[in-house]
């Protein structure tokens, strides 16, 4: 049987509040929550004294840009820049690195920039784009949690932004696989369209893109409500 680890600390954070309490942790697994004068003989204690001791979150929307920009942010970095904040586990939006994440190819490539640089768990989302349909079941079986997409310019050339037309069968196939565990594969939707931004920039054009209100003026509601309705559309 593997050792037992006993954190223990005067701030637990539970569902049912905060307070002294102990984590018996065996294998990397918690076996239960105790009172915080409960340390068996023999356990290694770890007491963290008044510090909270919370469940680790969970940031679903990062952009670990590595490979092809690990200037911007790269595994080594954001992982430790996450565990100092008690970020547990990321998930890898599949845009920015070079391959981005949207064939098995370039998920591959991911996966092996990430190897032996990361402190906390990592997951990662694929991403629909014209022309890889055909990618997306292969890279499920592969890990990937989930999809995203864009219905505007995404700002970078490498991961083009979909229509309808290649939006329909995309969900198609995804509404047809699932994880291991039974789990559905989700899609994520950036939700704007590029009519209503193309409409107003020209008159932005002299306007000081340095002031908020310049950037609100430049994404109209309407860029959101056209693209959720598209969505809403098809699904």
């Amino acid at each position: 049987m593997q050792p037992l680890l006993v954190m223990r600390s005067r701030a637990v954070v539970t569902p049912s509040g905060t307070g002294p309490a102990s984590i018996h942790i065996r294998g990397g697994v918690i076996e239960r929550v105790s009172d915080w004068a409960d340390v068996p003989a023999g356990a290694e204690l770890a007491d963290a004294g008044d510090h909270a001791v919370m469940p680790g979150i969970v940031d679903t929307h990062v952009h670990l840009n590595e490979p092809g920009r690990t200037e911007w942010e790269g595994f080594a970095t954001a992982t430790r820049a996450a565990a100092i904040g008690g970020i547990t586990t990321l998930v890898d939006m599949p845009l920015n690195s070079i391959p981005p994440t949207t064939s098995r190819e370039g998920f591959a490539a991911k996966r092996a920039a990430a190897k032996g640089q990361c402190a906390v768990d990592v997951g990662f989302w694929g991403g629909v784009v014209p022309g890889n349909a055909g990618e997306l079941a292969g890279m499920v079986t592969d890990g990937v949690r989930g999809f995203k997409c864009f219905l505007v310019d995404s700002g970078v050339a490498e991961f083009g932004w979909v229509g309808e037309a290649e939006l329909g069968p995309a969900m198609g196939i995804l509404a047809g696989l699932s994880h291991p565990n039974g789990t559905r594969v989700p899609l994520l939707v950036h939700a704007e369209v590029a009519g209503p931004i193309d409409a107003v920039a020209a008159s932005l054009a002299g306007a000081d893109p340095r002031r908020y209100a310049t950037y609100l003026a430049s994404r109209p509601p309407a860029a959101e409500e056209q693209a959720i309705d598209l969505a809403t559309r098809m699904c």
